[in-house]
């Protein structure tokens, strides 16, 4: 399957609930949270569209901090003062747009995103078994609770920017 990545708009959110419950059922969110992320930041909020722009995924992004990722199925009131990383707060493939490699171009819009904001880090918690493909795209584990995500969960960070060596 063909699909492409673009801006998550508005209109696009009851399309982000349908997939969310099919994809997350155990993870369930109300559709305030998507619409309060995407009014957050929308730079950060994409809607994966087929070769017929039929939603087939979404992502939201924000930033947020290390080590503290938000409560599911939480309002944020807010994006964190200090943000010190670009929060990966949700990524939901349709079956039939797995395995082409979405993920892997999402990082490619999420990294560059995150070092204009000079923000150091992605971050996000892995679910459904998904750590060893974050894995393999440069995300290390990181001690970090994962809350209300629950077992089997695993908080994974990348670094975006390179550290200035000290002079």
């Amino acid at each position: 399957m063909t699909a492409a990545w673009r801006a998550l708009a508005p209109g696009d959110l009851a399309a982000v609930a349908r997939i969310a419950a099919q994809v997350h059922p155990n993870y369930p969110e109300r559709p305030e949270i998507f619409a309060e992320r995407l009014a957050l930041f929308p730079a950060g909020c994409f809607l994966l569209v087929d070769a017929q722009g039929q939603a087939c995924g979404y992502a939201l992004s924000h930033p947020g901090t290390l080590g503290a990722p938000p409560p599911l199925d939480s309002l944020l009131g807010a994006l964190p003062a200090a943000a010190d990383c670009l929060y990966l707060h949700d990524i939901a493939l349709l079956p039939a747009a797995r395995g082409a490699g979405a993920p892997a171009a999402l990082l490619t819009l999420l990294r560059p995103l995150a070092r204009s904001l000079a923000l150091p880090r992605l971050a996000l918690v892995a679910v459904n078994g998904s750590a060893d493909y974050w894995r393999g795209h440069g995300f290390a584990e990181v001690d970090a609770g994962v809350g209300s995500y629950g077992e089997g969960c695993v908080y994974l960070v990348a670094v975006t920017l390179e550290p200035v060596p000290s002079p």
